[in-house]
């Protein structure tokens, strides 16, 4: 009889085992394919070291804890926060204003829209018309920024986050901080102001590595260093190429979960289960059990994206990598969502001479690309390339196209009903979590905090049942 059994051995499920796990808590981690980390993807051939999923992190508490926890301390990098973030506007790389001074001298916006924002940002927005209940991410930052921060800046920013459309996201789920600044002030700088008066500030912990605002991180061999090491540390608690078939009550109230694997059907009777596969797995598992949660997971969708990382020499560039990457709005004749100059955000992962770029293509706007081949892809990309930085005569070395036919969950309109119908179906399974990156936050931070605050739900209902 275990304690709790958790499905899926990415880093959501990693997270929530080792805290767990930390309070000795009888556990197993079951993941359906032979590897552990999920989307977490990271790859070497030679000099080459990539990835193919999440790039890189903001190192919040949760994170770093987690890291230190498993012996990651020394492993840990981080990008030069200095960096500057490129935007691709009217056949030009514009740096984003990250200061009050840069936005003010920006090529970016015209005058009359940084005029426009900055009576926004001071709470001078036309009402809601017909009061809707919620705002797409467009709407709710057109009527407080203007269309040009929308669509230079929000835009971009959305297809590098979410892979989204702004005309599909929720505001309220997308951008929940943004839009509870103006719940607290009534304008997003006031709100600001507010939200701040008489906060603590956060002492550091000096257990963990020190860090700076904007910083961005990852590990000396990559993101995939740190499921491994999770992994690593709970052992024979995980469990690889376990495919759960079948997830049903007992009469006792436990569950008892069906499993193929490499020794053939195993069943697990558990107290307790947390689920934290992408929602449409969770909806098949969950229809003989909860046909209303089963509908709700289902109505999340996940857009295909490819990643294509390629490398060239230093002198195939129109101009010097200097910085973070370039995200680029839809509607300026590119089909590539944006590009992270990986060799500038993380040096010493390409031989000398040579440079590495790592693209997203596909999303929401761009549900085609699913369709295409490796090879179609990677032309696509290079074709964009050759217009932004690349001399069109210089053909890359292709290092991997990997296609995610369901790749980043969006929140869409509709996203915290169909949230709020999730959570009181699961009142009527009580033993049975959800946690992922559907619910309240795709970055890597969020997922290892999720499976923190989960994993104190999960000891709550152990410690009364």
């Amino acid at each position: 009889m275990l304690d709790t059994l958790i499905i899926g051995a990415g880093i959501s499920g990693l997270s929530l085992a080792h805290n767990l796990k930390q309070n000795q808590k009888q556990i197993l981690v079951t993941e359906s394919q032979g590897r552990v980390g999920g989307n977490i993807t990271s790859n070497q051939a030679g000099e080459f070291l990539w990835e193919e999923g999440p790039n890189s992190f903001a190192p919040n508490p949760a994170l770093l804890k987690l890291a230190v926890d498993v012996g990651l301390k020394d492993d840990l990098v981080l990008a030069d926060r200095k960096l500057p973030r490129y935007v691709y506007w009217q056949g030009k790389l514009i740096p984003v204003p990250m200061s009050p001074p840069a936005a003010i001298t920006t090529n970016l916006l015209s005058t009359s829209g940084k005029l426009r924002a900055l009576f926004g940002a001071l709470g001078f927005v036309p009402p809601l018309v017909g009061k809707p209940e919620e705002e797409t991410v467009a709407e709710f930052f057109q009527r407080h920024l203007g269309a040009e921060v929308t669509n230079r800046l929000v835009s971009p920013f959305v297809s590098g986050v979410y892979a989204g459309d702004v005309n599909q996201l929720s505001a309220q789920s997308a951008f929940a901080r943004m839009v509870n600044l103006v719940d607290v002030g009534g304008g997003l700088l006031a709100g600001a102001i507010l939200s701040r008066r008489g906060k603590p500030k956060p002492k550091p912990d000096p257990n963990l590595p020190q860090t700076k605002p904007g910083e961005l991180g990852s590990f000396r061999e990559g993101l995939q260093m740190l499921p491994q090491a999770i992994a690593s540390r709970l052992g024979d608690a995980v469990k690889l190429n376990w495919t759960l078939n079948e997830l049903r009550r007992t009469p006792e109230q436990n569950y008892l979960a069906t499993f193929d694997t490499p020794a053939g059907q195993q069943q697990i009777e558990t107290r307790s289960i947390v689920l934290t596969v992408p929602a449409y797995v969770a909806a098949n598992l969950l229809q003989p059990l909860q046909e209303k949660v089963s509908q709700a997971l289902r109505e999340i969708s996940y857009p295909p994206v490819a990643c294509v990382v390629v490398s060239y020499p230093k002198n195939a560039f129109k101009r010097p990598l200097d910085g973070f990457g370039n995200l680029i709005p839809r509607g300026q004749g590119v089909r590539t969502l944006g590009t992270i100059w990986s060799s500038t955000l993380f040096p010493g992962r390409t031989p000398e001479g040579w440079q590495m770029l790592t693209n997203f293509i596909g999303g929401a706007t761009d549900l085609e690309i699913g369709e295409l081949e490796e090879e179609a892809i990677a032309q696509a990309v290079q074709k964009d390339l050759s217009k932004i930085l690349v001399k069109p005569e210089v053909s890359p070395k292709v290092l991997a196209v990997h296609l995610w036919k369901r790749a980043i969950p969006q929140y869409n309109l509709g996203h915290q009903q169909r949230l709020a119908t999730i959570f009181a179906g699961l009142e009527e399974l009580p033993g049975l979590f959800l946690s992922g990156n559907y619910l309240d936050g795709v970055s890597l931070g969020d997922c290892v905090r999720r499976g923190m605050e989960k994993a104190t739900e999960v000891e709550d209902y152990l410690a009364v049942n």
